[in-house]
């Protein structure tokens, strides 16, 4: 029993860890656009390196974001479920809250996304696919994050009918909206911006 919490417990702190590697910060810098911080909405996401007009940039975001919290998952996934878990969790908090960064990150929607179609990937995908359909027609990146998002713990309980799974995927989705304040006051004014497939909300 110590050596199962033990084990959550270094998954959580390692998931943590390798999901506040910022990214979308350090890339920006490296390829000479300065602090993402102070460009669009100051956001260090995908969506918000895609300001600066560098789509290639973006989409390397995007893969290293998901990546990091399916990286996270798979590392743990050897010491059990819990354990897997744990690391997918922390993936998502280390990217929302990077110590690195005086806790100030990103909203999670990538990283979420890869730690999902990791943990239990049919329902990673049904995610993914919300996303995109929701983007499709209504062309907001926030409102297709977030409903994207919100359907995920349902997905969890009836596909994996893992409860720890529903559980931790309705943690995401609470962490997630939380993130997205003032993109839902701004979907409540009718004031998100909408995407051209080259710019976004968040």
């Amino acid at each position: 029993m110590v050596e199962g919490a033990t084990a959550v417990l270094l998954a959580l702190a390692g998931g943590y860890l390798l999901g506040s590697i910022p990214f979308g910060f350090v890339l920006t810098r490296l390829a000479g656009y300065g602090d993402i911080r102070s460009i669009g909405s100051g956001n260090i996401g995908a969506t918000n390196v895609l300001r600066t007009g560098n789509k290639p940039l973006a989409l390397t975001v995007v893969l290293l974001d998901s990546g990091k919290g399916a990286i996270a998952v798979l590392l743990a996934v050897q010491a059990g479920e819990n354990a897997a878990l744990a690391a997918g969790l922390g993936a998502v908090l280390g990217h929302l809250y990077p110590v690195w960064l005086g806790f100030k990150g990103g909203k999670g929607v990538a990283t979420t996304f890869g730690t999902l179609l990791a943990l239990a990937w049919p329902v990673g995908l049904i995610a993914c696919a919300v996303w995109l359909i929701v983007a499709v027609i209504f062309r907001i990146s926030s409102a297709a994050a977030l409903t994207a998002i919100a359907t995920t713990p349902l997905a969890a309980l009836l596909i994996s009918k893992a409860p720890a799974l529903a559980i931790v995927a309705l943690l995401f989705a609470v962490l997630v909206w939380v993130k997205h304040a003032a993109n839902i006051s701004r979907l409540l004014h009718g004031t998100e911006p909408r995407l051209s497939f080259g710019g976004s909300s968040k």
